[in-house]
């Protein structure tokens, strides 16, 4: 496992620059810090990685259907919704169906059977998501995603998805704003990284029957 100061020098090493101690050593390893984080974020929107399936437990609040799911930055994408108290599985629903639900004069309670993002919370940018019917007891929901990984800070940050991506996609972009300087060409540098994300798609991709098949739902 890669930490936040591996790859960022693992980068400078590819671009003949001194190693360093800490990722805000110089200017230049702040520089490389943000672009590791900015190749993070593409090769996590790449592919639904297994090391970022993550849980968001609700419990529920009888007579409350607006929660905040915390921890999610709205880059996650879904699998499933489950109530877990019930052993049902949710369905999404428009927003704008739930809206009737929830204005109409007598409004169904009972155990939740769908749910529908609804807004962010804006003090901490976290999703917020409406259930229906109503709850009337302390259902425990359980929102099982692929929830990307926190932006990278501390030296010691550990990387969850492959590190050979993210450090191929990094060097790319940093020999594209360097400039050519007799070492491999930025052009030929994303075709590696390319190359690199798609040899690690293909071995995430080969552990798992879903992406073999494809059925409607």
């Amino acid at each position: 496992m890669s930490t936040y100061l591996d790859l960022v020098n693992d980068v400078l090493v590819r671009l003949r620059e001194t190693e360093v101690s800490s990722v805000q050593s110089t200017a230049y390893s702040k520089l490389i810090g943000k672009l590791v984080n900015d190749s993070k974020r593409r090769v996590e929107d790449a592919f639904d990685w297994n090391a970022l399936n993550s849980t968001v437990t609700v419990t529920c609040v009888p007579g409350t259907y607006n929660y905040t799911l915390t921890g999610t930055s709205g880059r996650f994408k879904l699998i499933d919704v489950i109530n877990d108290t019930t052993n049902y599985v949710l369905r999404n629903a428009p927003i704008i169906w739930l809206d009737k639900m929830f204005l109409i004069s007598n409004t169904q309670t009972g155990s939740p059977t769908y749910y529908g993002f609804n807004g962010i919370d804006t003090t901490t940018g976290d999703t917020k998501v409406d259930i229906f019917p109503i709850p009337n007891s302390s259902d425990v929901l359980r929102f099982n995603m692929t929830l990307p990984q926190a932006d990278l800070s501390a030296d010691t940050d550990i990387l969850s998805i492959p590190s050979p991506a993210v450090i191929a996609g990094a060097y790319a972009v940093a020999l594209a704003e360097r400039g050519e300087d007799n070492g491999l060409a930025a052009s030929e540098a994303t075709g590696i990284y390319r190359s690199v994300l798609a040899d690690h798609i293909a071995i995430e991709a080969s552990r798992y029957v879903e992406y073999d098949t494809w059925t409607p739902t």
